[in-house]
């Protein structure tokens, strides 16, 4: 069944690509070509290949018919943003260049969000390569909203369900590994006044440091403590209004170019910021970040609200799911009630995806059990202590309708919605022209 899966998400599933970097022969000449053309789009070699590329470093096989199939998908995307042409779905530019604002930042932040090092990597300006992917995303948000179209109100009934794991044959069907359900609440301590004070002292002396001559960018790479910018100095690019902590755009915008800072607070830590340009609505930064640690004080003080809150649980005065709601520090599992989740969104995770920490933490406790307060580093480095709660645990097993439904139920819509768009694909293809390099007659994708 995982590879059934797999093909049906790969086949409803958008392909999300960059642009592709277009290697040159020694003779100066560009190997790529157009394989396919649906009325006035077309499909590169170069977006096979790549896409191709990506499909084969998720993990996945690479079986005799997987470049067939991306190529189908490729080719399906390009006749859906056809169609939407005919049938007027729109997608606005407001939405186009919201996307496009998110995805530089994610981009950006791949480079410390240094412009300076995107542009070095990629032989063009940030201009330029925001119009190269601009086209890309909008294209991608067309495909997503025919998409969309053409698959909502689709859902499984509980029969249809069965029916789709009755017709996977025996021999197919996976070997789940242990899976368990586990919640945390998590406490990052108050850091102290002394811990603060500290720190800000520290990076009023590196501030002296800069005005007395001193590189910032080298300062920034021997104290800073942001591990996205430190290696580049500090330097945090140009970035919108809105984008950063409100504390640290307010401290950056008070500033005239090339100004620094006083130490200033914010939920990462202490920073002092140099203030480099303001083009317009947007910015350019540096910073220097210390996150102040908290003393062994104010550690026993999260430990004693923590070892408080697994007693009122104890005494079911409470639920483990609200006190996690209501006091957890983690913003990615309180809203879950602590629990860690899967890919799908339900609480069984296996153990293969756990945290080791918290694997060799379950080793040692019983079903039902909640853990004493345990001190971590957080993934933004934070000191922190939490508790664990162990609800259940699943042995190994071949999938099962009994354990297994909404991951069965969710391969099972998937299926339903690869029909459908292939249904779709069928039919919407008589309205368009589409034609496919020789090359690829054996995939059969016209048939």
């Amino acid at each position: 069944m995982k590879s059934i899966i797999k093909t049906v998400l790969l086949s409803t599933g958008l392909i999300m690509f960059m642009p592709a970097l277009l290697k040159a022969q020694d003779n100066g000449v560009v190997v790529d070509k157009i394989i396919a053309k649906v009325d006035n789009y077309i499909v590169l070699k170069s977006d096979l290949e790549t896409t191709y590329l990506n499909y084969l470093a998720n993990g996945n096989p690479a079986t005799p018919d997987a470049k067939c199939r991306i190529l189908a998908q490729l080719i399906s995307q390009k006749l859906m943003v056809a169609k939407a042409e005919i049938d007027s779905v729109i997608v606005t530019d407001a939405e186009v260049d919201n996307n496009l604002d998110r995805r530089m930042q994610m981009i950006l932040s791949q480079y410390g969000g240094s412009e300076a090092q995107l542009e070095e990597y990629y032989g063009k300006t940030v201009e330029e390569f925001q119009a190269d992917i601009r086209d890309q995303i909008k294209e991608q948000l067309v495909v997503q909203r025919m998409q969309e179209t053409i698959t909502s109100g689709i859902k499984v009934t509980p029969a249809e369900v069965k029916k789709f794991f009755n017709s996977i044959p025996q021999d197919s069907l996976p070997y789940f590994s242990t899976e368990v359900e586990v919640a945390q609440i998590v406490k990052v301590p108050t850091i102290g006044k002394d811990q603060i004070s500290a720190a800000k002292k520290k990076l009023n002396d590196i501030r002296a440091r800069v005005i007395a001559g001193e590189s910032f960018e080298a300062l920034a790479k021997e104290y800073s403590q942001d591990p996205g910018s430190a290696k580049y100095g500090g330097n945090l690019g140009f970035a919108k209004r809105g984008v950063m902590a409100p504390e640290f755009e307010a401290a950056a915008l008070k500033l005239k170019p090339n100004e620094i800072s006083s130490p200033f607070e914010t939920q990462f830590g202490v920073h002092i910021v140099q203030l480099l340009e303001r083009r317009g609505n947007e910015y350019n930064s540096r910073h220097i970040l210390l996150m102040a640690e908290p003393s062994e004080s104010d550690m026993k003080e999260a430990e004693n609200f923590l070892d408080s809150l697994k007693t009122q649980i104890q005494a079911d005065s409470i639920t483990f799911e609200k006190a996690a709601k209501e006091h957890s520090d983690d913003s990615y599992t309180a809203g879950n009630g602590g629990f860690f989740m899967d890919d799908l969104g339900g609480t069984r995770v296996s153990v293969e995806d756990l945290d080791p920490v918290v694997f060799f933490t379950l080793d040692s406790m019983q079903v039902g059990q909640i853990s004493k307060p345990i001190k971590f580093r957080t993934d933004g480095g934070k000191e922190a202590v939490r508790i664990l709660y162990y609800k259940s645990k699943i042995k190994p097993h071949q999938a099962n309708l009994s354990d297994d439904w909404q991951k069965i139920q969710a391969a099972a819509l998937n299926q339903k919605k690869s029909k459908a768009l292939n249904d779709w694909f069928n039919k919407a293809r008589e309205d368009v022209f589409i034609s496919i390099d020789d090359a690829y007659d054996y995939c059969g994708i016209m048939n």
